[in-house]
């Protein structure tokens, strides 16, 4: 196993998802930028490979989303060999990536520390369970949320803060006018930006989104004096007044920044949304008492985000936001309250990338105890 000293890392990032892309693509620019070695593994999952691609970020794709449990867990098994067998040949010192059972257990089986970042709550359900229970234990540091519980050492544990914030905090996103307009956009123009997750991950078991009739609702209040740009993961209605993103993939937070109003009901680009300084709604069956922090968070203590699990709530609201005028502004010193207090996450993700490889390092030049 490659034992590089911790001024020169290798580092291999495990990017399934098209958020996980956003969350570690500056981490791995800096690395690189300051002369270390990464290596990317990718999942065909959405629109991930894209971006990957459109960020000029090499990678090599190990597998395939399907739908259905036994298709997961065809793929699970495939990609636990691809993973161990591409870290073997890159001998990394570090391997990070959310929770992913694959990761973890290339990195203990090949002497490797891995990173493991999450801020979504363990729910009820055996899928939830079981893969969190294949992955924690295995995993050298776990980066969560400060009011994360997880079933692991607390020793193992590090706050990380508002994950968005790797890629969105101001140090890391400067909005851009010039490519909106070149894809039609207008940046000062009315539009609203409405989202539908597939809400076929795990833990999306036994929880909907936004319904048929609510998103007609919506959509005909919107129209009529606003662009409705949707972005959508399942099939949906064709006849409705909306447009398609008009944006590629990666100008998303250009889009969702200067919008009017955002409904939707995926928690990551709800979350992004609201840490743009866009007014916000969020609809699921997720909303309640026993809700992600994050969610909690941007509405009670700043006021970015609004999530309902009853349409009519919802509608309500965004209606309201849709026709205050003064929102826009309202939003601007929200977001600038929560910037105010809020770190780069991708300063604090290196940190703990670079402690947990001197970690390693130390644990390798150990003499081994004697008799």
């Amino acid at each position: 196993m490659h034992t590089e000293s911790a001024s020169r890392l290798r580092v291999l990032f495990d990017v399934q998802h098209p958020a996980q892309v956003h969350l570690f693509r500056h981490a791995i620019e800096e690395l690189q930028a300051a002369g270390h070695e990464t290596m990317v593994i990718s999942r065909d999952k959405e629109m991930t490979l894209d971006l990957l691609d459109a960020y000029g970020i090499e990678h090599q794709s190990l597998s395939r989303r399907r739908g259905g449990l036994p298709a997961a867990v065809l793929e699970l098994s495939v990609r636990e060999l691809r993973t161990i067998r591409a870290a073997r040949k890159f001998a990394p010192d570090v391997i990070v990536g959310r929770v992913s059972p694959s990761a973890t257990h290339a990195a203990s089986l090949l002497g490797a520390r891995s990173v493991v970042v999450t801020d979504t709550d363990i729910d009820g359900t055996v899928l939830g369970r079981a893969f969190h229970a294949i992955t924690l234990p295995f995993a050298d540091v776990v980066c969560r949320p400060p009011d994360l519980d997880l079933p692991t050492a607390e020793a193992k544990q590090r706050d990380l803060g508002k994950q968005e914030l790797a890629y969105l905090h101001p140090d890391r996103f400067t909005p851009d006018r010039g490519a909106l307009e070149r894809y039609g956009v207008d940046p000062d123009e009315r539009y609203a930006v409405v989202r539908l997750a597939g809400w076929d991950a795990y833990h999306d078991v036994g929880h909907e989104g936004i319904s048929e009739t609510v998103l007609r609702r919506l959509v005909a209040m919107l129209s009529e004096d606003g662009r409705v740009f949707l972005s959508t993961e399942r099939t949906g209605p064709t006849d409705l007044d909306v447009e398609q993103f008009p944006v590629p993939i990666h100008l998303v937070h250009d889009l969702l920044y200067h919008a009017d109003l955002y409904v939707g009901d995926s928690g990551t680009m709800s979350t992004e949304a609201a840490m743009l300084g866009t007014p916000s709604v969020r609809l699921n069956s997720v909303d309640g008492e026993e809700d992600e922090g994050i969610f909690r968070t941007l509405e009670d203590d700043y006021g970015l985000l609004f999530s309902f699990s009853d349409g009519e709530q919802a509608l309500r609201k965004a209606q309201d936001l849709w026709e205050d005028d003064s929102a826009t502004d309202t939003f601007e010193r929200r977001r600038a309250d929560l910037l105010a207090d809020a770190p780069d996450v991708t300063d604090e993700l290196l940190a703990i990338i670079r402690e947990t490889a001197t970690q390693r390092s130390a644990s390798a030049a150990a003499p081994a105890p004697t008799n």
